[in-house]
């Protein structure tokens, strides 16, 4: 993609994990999400700060172009990807593959 675009990507959040990592795939109100496990509890925008970063990390992109889009206080989150990666969608499907 050019610079300045953007993309959604959907994750499903499973808080209060033994450890962060991504890698799964769940069948999400938004369609296939990729499974984001983190360590931070449900409670005061921790996990969906954790899982921001988690995604960040996962996709190999800084957190700053993270952002949430909606589902602040849901497990089935959608957020915003600044200026994607051109690879996006087969690093994403690579991690949905993992289990």
């Amino acid at each position: 993609m050019p610079p300045g675009r953007s993309a959604i990507v959907a994750i499903r959040v499973k808080p209060g994990a033994s450890r962060t990592r991504a890698g799964g795939s769940y069948d999400g109100p938004h369609g296939p999400a990729l499974i984001v496990a983190v360590q931070a509890p449900a409670v005061d925008g921790r996990a969906t700060e954790a899982a921001r970063r988690a995604l960040a990390s996962a996709l190999d992109i800084p957190a700053a172009r993270v952002s949430l889009k909606t589902g602040a206080a849901a497990r089935d989150k959608l957020f915003v990807i600044s200026d994607p990666p051109s690879d996006l969608d087969s690093r994403v499907a690579r991690l949905r593959d993992e289990s």
